[in-house]
């Protein structure tokens, strides 16, 4: 059963990086509607954990800088990718006083076993119906576009990256997270 799963969201997965690379957009509307307004509070959510905190707040981090990567499927190539690289760059974040979380339609047991069989120290939130998702403007039809935000100690969206590689996303979070603290703190 978990094989099958696994194969669809891989099959899922592939057709939506088709989709996204497929997009010609260049302004920030992208693939999931119109993410929040930069220099704005960043939309509050509160969901599911896979870290057995049972829920997770954005004003939980309060006093802290959060990456917000919003992801398709746990277990798909570039998710996983994306994923190792956020945790192998993990202590540099936490030198930045800044926590990552990873959101995603998946639940939590997914979330969990991703977690475990990839060594992640971060949470990942379930998403299941989508609201985070549509608040980040990272939300299409059944799944969570991939898009990252920075959010600054007060609570205010300071980046959106909505054309994600998620093999250099990390280290380009961490070249503008190098930027926005040297503006904003």
């Amino acid at each position: 059963m978990i094989f099958y799963q696994r194969l669809i969201s891989i099959v899922l997965a592939s057709c939506f990086a088709i989709i996204s690379w497929l997009s010609l957009t260049s302004n920030v509307i992208a693939i999931g509607g119109q993410p929040p307004l930069l220099n704005q509070a960043a939309p509050e959510f509160t969901l599911p954990t896979n870290t057995g905190d049972g829920s997770i707040s954005l004003s939980d981090f309060r006093g802290k800088w959060v990456v917000l990567y919003f992801y398709p499927k746990d277990f798909t190539s570039g998710c996983t990718i994306e994923a190792q690289h956020f945790q192998q760059d993990l202590p540099k974040y936490i030198n930045k006083n800044t926590q990552v979380i990873g959101i995603s339609t998946d639940s939590v047991d997914s979330h969990a076993e991703f977690c475990d069989s990839e060594g992640l120290k971060f949470p990942l939130l379930a998403d299941t119906k989508g609201e985070a998702s549509r608040a980040y403007g990272s939300w299409i039809g059944f799944i969570s576009v991939r898009h990252s935000f920075i959010i600054d100690p007060h609570g205010i969206l300071r980046k959106t990256f909505v054309k994600v590689n998620p093999i250099m996303h990390s280290q380009e979070v961490l070249a503008n997270l190098d930027e926005l603290q040297a503006v904003w703190e």
